[in-house]
This record gives C-alpha cells, sequence and structure tokens, in this order.
C-alpha cells in the first residue's frame, strides 16, 4: 500500500490560519462594538497570549512530535486520567464548534437565499454542510490541506481588502467619543478583560499544527514554524480588519450591525460589497470547518491508539484516515444541530458557541504545565525563559477561564466531572 502524502509547511500553515479565522472574525467587531472602541486593546491583550501559547506549543512540537497534539502533551506529562480529560474536553470542544461554524455558514449565505434564515432549512444544509467536507476528508490529509490552503487565501482577500482600504474611511472620532459605552456598568479594565474572553474565540486553533503531527512531513521543524507563522497572520488580519471597521462607522451603527464587514464593504465597494464579504464570510467558515474536522478524527485516534478511547476510533482506512472516528464525530453534530435547533439561528450559535468555549481552554492550560514538567524530567534542570513563558502562558488560559463566566465555568466543570468515570471504565477495560 503507498504511503499516504502528508502536509507540509504551507498547508499545515493553512490549517492552523484557516483553522482560528472562522466565523468569529465577521461578527466580533460587533460585539466589541457593545463595550466601546476600548475595547481594541482586547486584541493586543489576546494576541499576546495566542503567542505566548504558539511559543509553548510550538517547543512542544519539537519536543513531542506526536499524533494529538495536547493530548499527547497532557497524557506525556500528567498522566493517563489527565491526558484523557484533554483528549475528552478537546473532542467536545471540535465537534461543539464545527456545528456551530455550520450554522455560521449557512447564516451568511441566507444572504443570498432567504428560505435559510429558516430554523429546518438551516439545520439541514448545516448538517449537508458538514458531511460534504467529511466526505473531502476522508479522501486523506493531504486532499484536505490542499482544500484548506485554497479556502485560506480565498477567505483573506475580503479581510485584508478591509484592512488596508478601510483606514481611507477612517474617523477619529468613531474611536474617542466611544471608548467605553457600557459606564458606569464596567470598568476600564474589566472591559478589557470582557473583549478579551471574546476575542479568544479568534485564536481558538493556534495549537492545530500540533495535532495531525503524525501526518506531517519533518514535524519537528514544520510544525512550530507553522504555528508561528499561522498566528501572525491570524493576527494582522484581525486587529488591521477591526480597527479599521471601527473607525470606518459610529459605534451605534455598529451595535446593531449583523454582518459588519458588509457594511463596510458597502461603504468601501458599494452595494456589491456586501455580496463580496458574504461570499468571503461563506468560504472563511466553510474553510475552518474543514480544518476542524480533519482534527475531530486525528484527537480520538491518538487518544484510541493508547487504549483510552475505543478502539473503533483508531481504524485507518486505505487512505490513512481514522474514518470511523471521523463519521461517528459527523454523526453526533449532525444530531446536536437536530437537538438544538432553534427559530432564532443567532441564539442556536451563541448557545453552541458557550458550550465549546470552556472545553477548549483546558488543552490551554494543562499543555504549559506539561511541558515544565516533561522538560525538567528530560534535562533535569530548565532555563528561566521557558519557565517564564509557560507560566505566563498557564496564567492566561487561567485569566480566559475566569473572565468566560460563572456559567461557562459551571458548563465545564460538569463535563471534567463527567469525563472521570468515563475514564474509570476505559482503564477497566484497558486492564481486563
Amino acid at each position: 500500500m503507498a504511503k499516504p502524502k502528508q502536509l507540509g509547511l504551507a498547508s499545515l500553515t493553512a490549517l492552523v490560519t484557516g483553522s482560528m479565522i472562522g466565523s468569529g472574525i465577521f461578527i466580533l467587531p460587533a460585539q466589541l462594538a457593545n463595550l466601546g472602541s476600548l475595547s481594541l486593546l482586547s486584541w493586543l491583550f489576546t494576541t499576546a497570549g495566542a503567542f505566548l501559547l504558539a511559543l509553548v506549543f510550538s517547543r512542544m512540537g519539537r519536543f513531542l512530535p506526536k499524533t494529538g497534539g495536547p493530548y499527547a502533551y497532557a497524557r506525556a506529562g500528567m498522566g493517563n486520567l489527565l491526558g484523557f480529560q484533554t483528549a475528552f474536553s478537546y473532542w467536545l470542544s471540535i465537534w461543539i464548534g464545527n456545528a456551530a461554524m455550520a450554522l455560521a455558514a449557512v447564516g451568511y449565505l441566507s444572504v443570498f437565499y432567504p428560505v435559510l434564515s429558516k430554523p429546518y432549512p438551516a439545520c439541514f444544509t448545516s448538517i449537508a454542510f458538514i458531511w460534504v467536507l467529511t466526505a473531502i476528508n476522508l479522501m486523506g490529509v493531504h486532499t484536505a490541506g490542499i482544500v484548506q490552503l485554497i479556502t485560506t487565501i480565498l477567505k483573506l482577500i475580503p479581510i485584508l481588502l478591509i484592512g488596508a482600504l478601510g483606514w481611507f474611511f477612517f474617523r477619529s472620532e468613531h474611536i474617542t467619543e466611544s471608548l467605553n459605552v457600557t459606564s458606569p456598568h464596567l470598568s476600564g479594565f474589566n472591559l478589557i478583560t470582557h473583549g478579551a474572553t471574546l476575542t479568544l474565540w479568534a485564536f481558538l486553533g493556534v495549537e492545530s499544527a500540533t495535532v495531525p503531527a503524525g501526518s506531517v512531513k519533518n514535524p519537528t521543524r514544520t510544525i512550530p514554524l507553522a504555528t508561528l507563522f499561522g498566528t501572525v497572520i491570524a493576527a494582522v488580519a484581525y486587529i488591521s480588519s477591526s480597527a479599521a471597521i471601527m473607525g470606518m462607522l459610529p459605534i451605534h451603527q455598529l451595535q446593531k450591525s449583523v454582518f459588519p464587514f458588509a457594511d463596510a464593504a458597502a461603504l468601501l465597494f458599494g452595494s456589491w460589497g456586501k455580496a463580496l464579504v458574504a461570499i468571503g464570510a461563506i468560504i472563511s467558515c466553510l474553510g475552518s470547518l474543514n480544518g476542524w474536522i480533519l482534527l475531530q478524527g486525528q484527537i480520538p485516534m491518538a487518544a484510541a491508539d493508547d487504549q483510552l478511547f475505543l478502539k473503533i476510533f483508531s481504524r485507518l482506512n486505505k487512505r490513512g484516515v481514522p474514518a470511523l472516528g471521523l463519521i461517528i464525530t459527523s454523526f453526533l453534530i449532525s444530531l446536536l444541530l437536530l437537538l438544538t435547533i432553534s427559530p432564532d439561528l443567532v441564539k442556536q450559535f451563541q448557545v453552541l458557541i458557550l458550550l465549546a468555549t470552556f472545553t477548549s481552554l483546558v488543552p490551554y492550560l494543562y499543555t504549559p504545565v506539561s511541558e515544565i514538567l516533561l522538560l525538567r524530567e528530560e534535562k533535569g534542570r530548565l532555563e528561566k525563559g521557558t519557565v517564564c513563558i509557560a507560566v505566563v502562558a498557564m496564567l492566561y488560559a487561567l485569566w480566559a477561564l475566569v473572565g468566560s463566566g460563572t456559567e461557562i465555568l459551571s458548563y465545564g466543570a460538569l463535563v471534567l466531572l463527567v469525563s472521570i468515570p468515563l475514564y474509570l471504565l476505559s482503564a477497566r477495560k484497558r486492564a481486563a
């Protein structure tokens, strides 16, 4: 059997960039407008945190290039239980987030086909997107990587256009006159903290290059470079476009906007600008969804190889893809979309995001801890710079967890509690 083609630097960088740049960027300017223009500083805090995490994942990708990324690091550094917790929570965050991503794509598609704003057409179209992209991923990681590279390039065009040309329509008073529209409810620092929780959603995926490590060419070199390059590209796109839009449109208009990028594009290009951005948003969501569907099979496969998940998740097809794991997870996504169906598409999207946020933060907390433990065991001592970066990255993840709110924390605590009996069940089977 021919060896399956692997992911190179370009495809892996596209996986990182494409996984991060999804639905969030197209709606975040409106969400941040409800706080005020001071929330632009939230991007700086989140970008700094994302870079710290990127450095941690880059070093771990070089030190331990194993399929599963955060799961492999947590298991190696802290044992089977926390490794299982990481795999379980990360897997949940992927397929719950994928449901939200599919819904977002349908939401933008409703600009052209209004019938898709109704609950049942929206639900079944979302499910169709899931299965089309699952079929693409079943053809192999190389094929999925090519699709990811193309969609990433296409999605960046409208974002970078607005980020570059929007400055010609920039009005400084739109920034200076609405620094904090929540006052006196939130102080400046609390506003930035809340904004950083929102902007963190846009950077989820910084670790994605580490997950399919077994399918990457020269992983010890490619994974760190792809992680850092992808994070830089996403950060430039996010900050330039968000700042430009906040300077282009009055805060009261942004607060009411459903498609802030479309409103900005209409100002730049006229009526056809809205259609351009809607197409870009659809490509963005589907491109990001393609990357996350690739990852949804890799995490349970890595855990199943270590006998922590059911063995069925580790069975590969002739193209080296964990086919049954992909299919099972896509079935769960479809079921979740049916169970959460709502007349309000935005409300359904928010419910799914709420469920996905905490579970995606667990690996960000465990990985820096694992790095310190593993490097200390390997070298017997630690460099101060390495420890400082890992500790600050861990504190950033904790800050994001606390800033996510009590409701998300309660959901997350429930997920972690549920993972313990599931782990004990898998341990019992493994012992038998």
